[in-house]
């Protein structure tokens, strides 16, 4: 008999199961009647026969008539595809819009094209919509950094679009014996002002920087002195991350336990190399109560933090967040695991020209460090105290490779996935994105795998213009991308792109305008920045000019 519908409660069931179960009842009860009452089976015996025969048709019967009902095809098939949303109680995951319909986008089939539903091809249904709530709206108000440029945002950005290097010979050590010997080593930074001296002797860089680029962000949107008094800290929360942590007070420690003895490890050893510590001391230092934690997704640190950030904001467990990443590795066990991994660069004769994403005489990466943070606010917490806006967060996305430890894949597929994610997330179809950052490590494998996944995702390559911040300032690991979030808002608001220097030989698979050498004048839509570490940890995040 064909699966029939109840009309009354819209659900599907099947009178055949039902008559089968009741046949299987009728069969039990029968070869238990069919026991002699004279035989010499013991009294205990039939017993238990009986028990198990009735319980075991009843509850047949029972499961018949109370397991899910069978679904369409279509909805049957939804609920068997594979899934790479996260759990509902991720913080990663981006919040419900309606939670009383929770299960309901569950049993939704999926496209197998994530953006089918939407580009110009599709007439049939309408382009994505774009957040409209206000206390869902995720506004940019502050910027602050500490960079191999200096700690002024305006600064770094002016260097940047001179195309100058800030790549060098390594002088915080003798690195004379490494096969690298250069990098983008900040020099002459002071944390004077924001960092009392005592706890400044003790703090490793990594922790320093994240300190002073928070406050700053802060002072950037008019949250400095007394006016930080005036919000509400136990809806305010920190969210900075590190790939490798306190690094330098981590080897020190190690080397005084060998050469010293357990009793010489510093008291401050464990909380100063901890990972979350970032997040925490700024926590502490600012009386900020709200959601405080640190990602470590290595290189996609900082992506992984504004994502997460945004998420608190959006589903209303916080009205302000301080997110990026910082990182401070430049030191002998820092360089030489690197150099271990055969993933730097070893051009010392001409360090300057040493990262140069895309180009074929590429031979791997230039580590930098810093910090760069921003100041994510609910759109309604912003204009409510009358805050400066300097562009929006539409959105983002993370996801992971399940590749390799090391090496992306080369066709791109985790990247390209991500990256329509954080578009779907954004309420934004490919066509409006025309600028993006790229991760462009100056890797011979990475810089064309990520090139391939963006392929995958913008059709018209001519209307795309990519630039690569880690061609001047390195990669700065953990911070990497909050010092490129930093230069992507600073490109939505300045109408100006960075260049991408030492493109001498470009690949010719790079079919886009990669801002090759000189700055370009340029009217960004909407922006993208990708962030990819080590582990396939692939993140994206988009921004856009603000607009009421």
């Amino acid at each position: 008999m064909r699966a029939s519908i109840n009309k009354s409660s819209g659900q599907y069931f099947s009178f055949n199961s039902i008559h089968k179960q009741s046949s299987l009842v009728l069969f039990c009860l029968l070869l238990f009647s069919a026991v002699p009452a004279n035989s010499n089976f013991p009294q205990h015996t039939k017993s238990t026969h009986a028990f198990f025969f009735l319980s075991f048709s009843f509850v047949s019967l029972f499961t018949s008539l109370s397991s899910p009902p069978l679904l369409p095809p279509s909805t049957m098939q939804a609920l068997q595809a594979p899934s790479l949303r996260g759990s509902p109680l991720n913080p990663l995951q981006k919040p419900n819009p309606n939670p009383h319909f929770s299960n309901v986008s569950r049993l939704r089939p999926r496209p197998t094209k994530r953006f089918s539903s939407i580009t110009a091809s599709s007439p049939t249904v309408s382009a994505p919509k774009r957040e409209k709530d206000p206390k869902k709206r995720v506004v940019i108000t502050g910027m602050g950094l500490v960079s191999v440029f200096g700690n002024d945002v305006d600064a770094y950005y002016d260097k940047l679009l001179a195309g100058e290097s800030g790549i060098g010979p390594i002088d915080r050590f003798d690195a004379s014996k490494f096969p690298t010997r250069f990098g983008g080593q900040i020099r002459g930074f002071t944390s004077q002002g924001y960092i009392d001296g005592k706890n400044d002797r003790r703090l490793d860089d990594c922790l320093r920087y994240c300190i002073v680029a928070g406050k700053k962000a802060l002072e950037d949107a008019d949250l400095g002195g007394d006016k930080l008094s005036k919000i509400d800290k136990e809806r305010t929360g920190v969210l900075v991350g590190t790939g490798m942590g306190g690094l330098t007070v981590f080897s020190d420690g190690v080397q005084n336990l060998i050469e010293k003895g357990y009793r010489k490890i510093t008291p401050f050893f464990i909380p100063y190399a901890i990972t979350n510590m970032a997040s925490a001391l700024l926590g502490i230092e600012l009386g900020f109560m709200g959601p405080n934690y640190s990602i470590s997704t290595a290189c996609a640190t900082s992506n992984y933090c504004f994502y997460a950030a945004a998420n608190h904001i959006r589903r209303g467990e916080a009205e302000l967040m301080l997110a990026g990443g910082t990182e401070a590795a430049i030191i002998p066990i820092g360089l030489g695991g690197f150099v271990a991994c055969r993933a730097l660069s070893q051009r010392n004769d001409d360090p300057q020209t040493a990262s140069r994403p895309w180009d074929k005489d590429r031979d791997g990466f230039v580590m930098g460090e810093g910090s760069g943070v921003l100041v994510m606010e609910s759109l309604e917490h912003a204009m409510k105290r009358g805050a400066p806006i300097i562009a929006e967060y539409l959105g983002g996305a993370v996801n992971c490779d399940a590749y390799h430890m090391t090496d992306p894949r080369a066709d791109g597929l985790g990247v390209s996935s991500c990256i329509e994610r954080s578009l779907e997330d954004a309420g934004v179809s490919p066509e409006e994105v025309n600028h993006i950052n790229a991760h462009a490590t100056s890797t011979l494998a990475g810089d064309l795998a990520e090139i391939n996944a963006i392929k995958k995702v913008f059709k018209n390559t001519s209307d795309i213009k990519i630039n690569a911040t880690k061609s001047m300032i390195g990669h700065c690991l953990g911070a990497a991308g909050g010092l490129e979030a930093i230069a992507t808002v600073k490109a939505i608001t300045t109408g100006w792109l960075h260049p991408s220097i030492n493109q001498f030989n470009p690949e010719p698979s790079v079919e886009f305008d990669t801002v090759a050498n000189v700055k370009q004048q340029h009217e960004v839509n909407v922006a993208i920045s990708n962030s990819f570490g080590f582990g396939g940890h692939n993140s994206v995040v988009a921004f856009s000019a603000f607009k009421p």
